[in-house]
This record gives C-alpha cells, structure tokens and sequence, in this order.
C-alpha cells in the first residue's frame, strides 16, 4: 500500500453484516483502520472516541470501517465494553468493524509488522489508518506501533485538507492548518496569474533568495 494506490475491492465479514468494500464506500470517503486487538485499554479509547464523534466524520462524507483479526462474536463483546466506558456514545455502535480471523485482509493491506507478518500466531494487526478517496485511492496513511494511540482531531483536520486540495488543485495546507486559515499557493501557479485565479486577494512573503514561492491566500 502506497499513497495514490487504489484500494482493492474485498468482502468481508463485519459487526453490520457482509460487506462489499467498492459497494459499501460508494462515491464517499472513507476512514480504514486497524486495531492489535480486542479487549485492549487503548484500542478501546480509539474506537470510542471514533464513535463520539461519527457526526464529524458523516458531514465530510467520510464512512468509518475498522478492522481486528479477532472473531466477530469477540468484536460483539467487545463493543458492549466500549459502549460501557465511552457514555457519549448514543445507540446502536455506529460503524462496523470488520473480523479478519485468517488475516488475509490485514496482510494484503499492510496492516501486520515486518516482525510478525509471517507468524500467524504472534501477529496482531497495527495502527494502521488509511484515508480513502471516492475513486479508491490511499490519499492518507498514519501508521503507528501498537503503544501510540491516534489523535482523532488529526484525523479530521487531514481530511478537511485532503478535501480542500481535492477540490482546489492550486493550494495546499501549511503546517498546522486548519479551516478558515490561509493556505499556501502550490509552486506551479506563475505569479502572472495570481490575480485571476485568487481574486480576493493573496500575500507574497519576501526571502533572500528573491524566489517567489511563499505565497499565501484565504481566496479558497
């Protein structure tokens, strides 16, 4: 897996019923993620606060699927435990989580560690996290080991970028962007066309290097 990949389609059995991935996604976005296990404390904080805050995700049009190699009566179980330490969250658990108890999928995925991914007795799926576009592509990756829970807010402040670059080809997010602040003009756009393409205006920012390419806009 790679970004800019297309995600192959797969079918699966999950905490909602079968899923069809390609039919499942539809023309939305998706968050993809996998968890080590279970029953496990931090796990646990991921998927409840995943679920505290689904509505942030539906109004991008982002659907959220998340994936353990464990049994899908254990991921039953195991949702009532979340649903009982995360009392924010309303209903019925609101996204379905996918059991890979052969691990093929969290192989052909990349979602087991070089250590492990030829030990099916040992290996536990990582933190792996794919942001999926409508056209089934890996437009985001965070990978990380099974000790470092996910900052969830991230998450949505990526996605409010990936949207926002998807839509407007010209711009990109600096760092620690979030919506409502200036965007940077990618290098490609020629100083000669700022003004048609940002006409509510633009910043050039003066360096040593007399090159023009710290340019700013709120014109997105």
């Amino acid at each position: 897996m790679r970004l800019g990949a297309v995600v192959p389609n797969f079918s699966a059995v999950s905490t909602k019923g079968p899923i069809n991935f390609y039919e499942w996604i539809g023309e939305s976005w998706c968050v993809l993620f996998s968890h080590p296990a279970n029953f496990t404390p931090v796990c646990t904080t991921e998927l409840g606060k995943m679920a505290v805050l689904v509505d942030e995700f539906k109004k991008r049009n982002v659907q959220l699927l998340g994936l353990s190699c464990d049994a899908l009566e254990s991921h039953v179980n195991w949702i009532n435990d979340i649903k009982s330490y995360c009392m924010d969250i309303k209903g019925d658990f609101p996204y379905p989580i996918i059991s890979d108890s052969s691990r093929e999928l969290a192989v052909q995925l990349d979602m087991i560690s070089e250590e492990d991914k030829d030990n099916p007795e040992h290996a536990m799926t990582i933190r792996s996290l794919y942001i999926i576009g409508p056209d089934k592509k890996v437009k985001l990756m965070m990978i990380y080991p099974t000790s470092t829970g996910r900052n969830i807010q991230e998450i949505l402040r990526c996605i409010d970028s990936l949207q926002l670059c998807d839509k407007n080809k010209t711009v990109a997010t600096p760092v620690n962007w979030v919506p409502g602040e200036k965007v940077m003009i990618v290098p490609t756009v020629k100083d000669e066309d700022l003004d048609k393409l940002f006409e509510n205006g633009y910043e050039k920012t003066s360096v040593p290097s007399k090159i023009s390419y710290l340019r700013t806009t709120l014109d997105y």
